[in-house]
């Protein structure tokens, strides 16, 4: 019997205890819009091919009153964020209080949405990732944060290892299919920048301080079963403005996995780096799928336009155009009975819309979802045949 189908046969044996003469009573007092929620996720999750099908949504409830809505439309109930902290009563709260995360929380569930991943999590700063003073204390604040995250019901986060130049883009606007806006990258426009306040940082060094913070944080997820998602450096290049990029190959994460060896230690794959860095999607999801390894997937399109490894030159791409075998990714998450959060990554924007947060508009988000579930529904049935 197939994962799909145990699930749903699970799933409706629940249903059928919940309506039964010993469930009813409990059934009946829930809210109407609450029970139509909860059967509308199942029915997205068996469409889905068992993944949690999600959206981004950085910039803020209000920014994305229109994608919300969209989202529960499609059974796209999944919300991925930050800890946004205008979503909570107290002035004081830290982000890693309990009672600020579940704020956040209960917001997202109020507008009918799955907080699922915290994807840029608060207390991971340049202290950390640099070897700065006051590091322990930033760790220390992680853990607390990872301990009430889990306690509040969510358990993937998704982090990086990009100080003081995160993600970085030298276009925000390139022309792409039908005159649609996409970001690109051409390392030759920003190799000559000054240096940051830091100046020269080596490899190592960043090296030494990841494995500081593995082995302080790895050992207290694994204590609350919370998975620690590594995203890829994006750009995928060496280094920008004196400042190393050491998660920009396949190889470095391996050694990275090896550093602290554990089923919580995983990897957010990112198609899109991971291709510029040359690896082949489908065979990479497949051996750290099998090894447990990942956790959360942004479902990404991309491509290279540089002939070098790990590029220096790249475009993104609709979803149904770039260098990846998408209908192939799908079916390897699928083989290997992924089940946790994927969302559409850097979607273009498409006509009627200002470009107000490229990579993030909602017309892309809506194409993305429904390729990806057309995509998941294909892998599905043709598993069964």
């Amino acid at each position: 019997m197939s994962d799909n189908r145990r699930d749903f046969l699970l799933k409706s044996a629940s249903l059928a205890a919940a309506f039964s003469v010993g469930g009813i009573n409990a059934t009946i007092s829930k809210p109407l819009n609450q029970i139509a929620l909860v059967n509308s996720e199942m029915i997205s999750v068996a469409k889905d091919a068992g993944m949690q099908m999600s959206n981004a949504y950085f910039s803020g409830m209000e920014a994305n009153k229109q994608l919300i809505e969209l989202a529960k439309q499609m059974g796209a109930f999944g919300a991925i964020a930050g800890i946004d902290m205008r979503l909570t009563k107290s002035a004081n709260a830290n982000p890693w209080d309990y009672n600020a995360i579940m704020e956040v929380r209960e917001s997202w569930k109020k507008v009918g949405l799955n907080y699922n991943t915290v994807e840029g999590p608060p207390s991971l700063g340049e202290k950390t990732k640099l070897g700065l003073e006051g590091r322990d204390e930033e760790i220390a604040n992680f853990i607390t944060f990872m301990k009430n995250l889990k306690r509040s019901g969510v358990d993937v986060i998704c982090y990086n290892w990009m100080p003081v130049i995160s993600w970085a883009r030298t276009q925000m606007d390139r022309p792409s299919r039908g005159g649609a806006l996409v970001t690109a990258f051409d390392y030759e426009e920003i190799k000559n920048r000054p240096l940051t306040k830091y100046g020269v940082i080596s490899p190592e060094s960043m090296w030494k301080n990841l494995e500081y913070f593995l082995k302080a944080v790895v050992p207290e997820a694994e204590k609350i079963e919370m998975k620690l998602a590594l995203h890829p450096d994006d750009p995928q290049v060496n280094s920008i403005q004196g400042i190393p990029r050491i998660m920009n190959t396949v190889e470095n994460f391996d050694r990275m996995l090896k550093i602290m060896p554990s089923d919580f230690n995983g990897v957010t794959m990112c198609q899109g780096n991971f291709s510029l860095m040359g690896a082949d999607i489908p065979k990479l999801v497949r051996r750290w799928g099998k090894a447990g390894k990942i956790h959360f997937v942004h479902f990404r399109n991309v491509q290279d336009l540089s002939g070098v490894l790990p590029s220096t030159k790249f475009t993104e791409t609709f979803h149904d155009e770039g260098q990846i075998d998408m209908y192939a990714a799908m079916k390897a998450y699928y083989d290997i009975g992924f089940k946790g959060p994927i969302r559409p990554d850097h979607v273009p924007t498409m006509a009627g819309e200002e470009n107000t947060r490229p990579g993030y508009m909602t017309l892309g988000n809506l194409f993305a979802i429904g390729y990806m579930r057309g995509l998941a529904e294909a892998v599905t049935k043709e598993k069964r045949v």
